[in-house]
């Protein structure tokens, strides 16, 4: 019981503090259960290396093996870039046929030239010749992509 400034008793209720502090330690147990969790996500995976590894080195045939699941990365990464490419193309379709005829074949040649010029510079690298044609090639391609850049911005 209290009395309030008038003298009249009027009953007060302390709320319980035990439940605030549960939810506190709640809360702090969820959060280094989540810490936790995230330390044995990593474990996992550190793991799972550790035994595609393992796997690779001490089964026969495991590097051909490893050589598949690469040449699978290399695939999925390959469809993700012409995923990319389809999708950039479809955002920007009305730009690309507002550039015309004409630098719209200049663009889609540079692209096509810098796709051959990555893929075979370790061939042509190996003689002078080839080393020249690739920079000649090079130039040409960064020339086609500035006009077109420039044909671009002169709207």
């Amino acid at each position: 019981m209290k009395l309030d400034w008038e003298g009249s008793a009027q009953a007060t209720v302390i709320p319980s503090r035990r439940f605030e502090i549960a939810d506190c330690d709640l809360k702090d147990v969820v959060a280094n259960l989540s810490y936790v969790s995230d330390s044995l996500k990593t474990a996992r995976n550190v793991a799972i290396v550790v035994v595609i590894a393992a796997a690779v080195y001490f089964l026969p045939n495991g590097g051909r093996a490893a050589s598949t699941f690469e040449a699978l990365l290399w695939v999925a990464f390959g469809v993700g870039i012409g995923y990319l490419g389809l999708r950039v193309y479809r955002e920007n379709r009305v730009a690309l046929h507002g550039l015309g005829d004409r630098h719209r074949g200049l663009l889609y040649g540079g692209l096509a030239g810098a796709v051959f010029a990555l893929t075979a510079r370790p061939r042509m690298w190996r003689t002078g010749a080839g080393e020249l044609a690739w920079f000649v090639l090079a130039g040409l391609i960064v020339a086609a992509l500035l006009a077109v850049y420039r044909h671009w911005r002169a709207y």
